[in-house]
């Protein structure tokens, strides 16, 4: 199969683990019998300094005009430092979910029992949860109206969704568990949201489409203290662009470290995988980033915009095989760091390019 996939390496931790995803994705595809073509584009604080822009036209054209992409992450502190900045890295990220019409983000959220130890909660809480969100994208307060007035002191972010929206992105979270546990959780605000009212409205017309699964609803306070108290208690979770930015980055500590969960964002044409953590500038240059994510990431596409669940599968099992045999980077260590062996960004992903070799050798037996 040949396909062409775009390498957006961003800013910051960004460079360092997209360099394992694209070698795990080389060896699939020579393993497989595959022909990746790659490309590379700049974004965010990068093509800023180059450019002025945080996603260059050039840059936008090679994203419309390939079959995957594999993400990095966008941020440097220079914009965390002063707010005034009116030209952000962020503002890239935001402009390729919109131009590309990526409206749906999933990101599972999977502990490997390997790592039961390497979160901060306890190990019969986290045991056997396995959870998908559906954040919607290119909606709410991110892309709603924003200003400020009074002379600079008022400042407003208008939070808005249409019908449509909501709709397109719940037949995703329905069709997804119709695959799992045949649970819908959907996550708002509507006590007190106009939006999340129109939200919850939306989900329920929706789910009469689906009576196999079953449909529950939560305030998104409750349902943040319920991920960390009973999180086997979710399947499938529906939610909106902010809070779904918020919970996804706190079930990250169920899987022990955000370096550990991967994401895609699909619409109807191509799909962009990453891992959810930043930059992450504190580390970066240090060699110590966990590339896992961005391997995790890597069968995402795979499976998703390719079609090659045999070859997805693979790489999962390749990164369990690591942890099994007591590999760790030091986000994920556990206490008891004897027990594991302590790797740098570059040789964890030397050691997934090992066990996937293994397992080429297995399946050319």
């Amino acid at each position: 199969m040949n396909k062409k996939i775009v390498i957006l390496p961003g800013d910051g931790i960004g460079k360092e683990v997209t360099t394992e995803g694209k070698k795990v994705l080389e060896k699939i595809a020579e393993d497989f019998g595959h022909s990746f073509e790659f490309d590379q584009a700049i974004i965010g604080h990068d093509a800023i300094e180059s450019t002025g822009n945080a996603l260059p036209d050039e840059t936008l054209a090679k994203l419309k005009n390939c079959d995957a992409i594999l993400f990095g992450a966008v941020g440097h502190p220079k914009y965390d430092n002063d707010p005034t900045l009116r030209v952000r890295p962020e503002q890239g990220l935001l402009k390729m979910r919109k131009e590309l019409g990526l409206y749906a983000n999933l990101r599972p959220i999977k502990l490997f029992d390997e790592l039961l130890e390497a979160s901060s909660i306890k190990a019969d809480v986290l045991r056997g949860a396995d959870i998908l969100f559906f954040r919607e994208l290119t909606g709410d307060v991110y892309f709603g109206e924003k200003g400020r007035k009074d002379d600079g002191n008022t400042a407003y972010d208008i939070m808005v969704y249409q019908r449509y929206e909501i709709e397109r992105i719940a037949h995703k979270a329905f069709q997804a568990a119709r695959t799992r546990r045949k649970k819908v959780t959907s996550v708002d605000k509507a006590n007190v949201l106009e939006s999340s009212r129109l939200w919850r409205e939306t989900v329920q017309e929706i789910g009469k489409q689906y009576p196999d699964i079953t449909l529950e609803h939560q305030f998104v306070d409750s349902a943040a203290m319920k991920l960390i108290r009973a999180p086997r208690s979710f399947d499938v979770v529906l939610t909106g662009n902010l809070f779904g930015d918020i919970l996804t980055d706190e079930a990250s500590q169920i899987a022990g470290s955000m370096g550990m969960l991967a994401s895609a964002s699909v619409g109807d044409r191509v799909g962009l995988y990453e891992p959810i953590h930043g930059s992450a500038h504190d580390i970066t240059g240090k060699g110590i980033a966990n590339p896992l994510a961005s391997i995790l990431s890597v069968a995402l596409l795979l499976d998703i915009s390719f079609g090659m669940k045999e070859e997805s599968e693979t790489v999962l099992k390749a990164v369990s095989d690591t942890l099994k045999a007591g590999y760790r980077t030091a986000d994920i260590a556990d206490a008891n760091t004897s027990k594991n062996k302590i790797l740098n960004t570059q040789s964890m992903g030397t050691q997934i390019l090992e066990k996937l070799s293994m397992a080429s050798v297995s399946l050319n037996k």
